[in-house]
């Protein structure tokens, strides 16, 4: 097979040109967002909003209502009690986090085994993308435009908040109506990336891309562009790769962004393990080339003294 020939046949399928275009549009959403969680230490936040869709994604199904009313109203809705809990209480952020998810998406499991002829546990888990009709195809387009277009225009604010909270509070910022949108355009990420890759895999989305471009570069704005670059390239290739070895679709995607997160992680200049690894052994060399040489033992010397 040519290589024309290996990239056109996957796009003869229609169900596959779908899948396509859903599963890039939601990890470049993803990958926008999720410069912003790595450096405001959100990355939780991102798995804890994840699962605790479950529970609205099956009251939806059960009541004929599109999914992603169910799943950004209990997104927002976790959101809003985790908030309100820490809050409330000395507990701190990450103690909540663990609370409200497990029981959310608990919550979720038990609808599900309540009503397992109505509901595709798997579907709702990691996802179908294979199986998205072009008005599901839409509707993350536009979600995911939506969210795009509210990231781009609060880009500073967000930026400022992310590396000085005072700072942007003591020129006037909401901070906490700021961290509240921050939020809010999460929940909204996580719906549209349930098409893709499901409940339990949508949170590598949120991660992967911006730890990726965070070991690659220093600056925000090339963090942003490495961010979306990079999940582009490892979406594609996860399709395809889906495709040719008959893998799941949300799972290669997800392990073509760590594949490229581990290839990073080990060359990157000039924090890449590698690069590490060779700084230290040429620092060793050159301690020992410095260092005085010894001649005769310690008891030579005590002998000498002697003398």
């Amino acid at each position: 097979m040519d290589l024309v020939a290996f990239f056109l046949e996957p796009l003869q399928y229609g169900f596959l040109t779908r899948a396509l275009a859903v599963t890039v549009a939601a990890a470049v959403v993803a990958a926008v967002l999720s410069c912003w969680l790595i450096l405001m230490g959100f990355s939780l936040m991102g798995d804890a909003v994840s699962h605790a869709v479950l529970p609205g994604v099956a009251l939806a199904y059960i009541v004929g209502l599109p999914f992603s009313i169910g799943a950004f109203v209990f997104g927002a809705g976790a959101v809003a009690l985790i908030g309100v809990v820490r809050s409330t209480t000395r507990l701190k952020a990450d103690t909540v986090i663990g609370v409200v998810f497990t029981a959310l998406f608990a919550s979720g499991l038990a609808i599900v085994s309540a009503t397992p002829s109505q509901i595709d546990l798997m579907h709702i888990l990691f996802g179908n993308v294979l199986g998205v009709s072009t008005g599901e195809v839409w509707q993350v387009l536009v979600l995911g435009a939506l969210t795009l277009a509210v990231l781009l225009l609060k880009r500073r604010d967000l930026t400022l908040l992310a590396f000085d909270r005072t700072h942007a509070h003591v020129i006037g910022i909401n901070t906490r109506r700021l961290s509240a949108l921050l939020l809010g355009l999460l929940a909204l990420t996580v719906v549209v990336g349930l098409q893709a890759v499901g409940i339990i895999l949508v949170v590598a989305m949120l991660v992967t891309p911006g730890a990726t471009a965070f070991l690659l570069t220093r600056s925000f704005d090339r963090m942003l562009v490495m961010s979306v670059s990079l999940t582009v390239i490892a979406s594609v290739a996860g399709i395809y790769a889906s495709y040719y070895l008959d893998i799941s679709t949300g799972a290669a995607v997800v392990l073509c962004q760590a594949l490229v997160f581990t290839v990073v992680y080990l060359v990157a200049r000039p924090d890449g393990l590698l690069w590490q690894l060779a700084r230290r052994r040429r620092s060793t060399r050159g301690g020992r080339e410095g260092a005085p040489a010894r001649t005769g033992s310690a008891a030579d010397a005590v002998l000498s003294q002697d003398a």
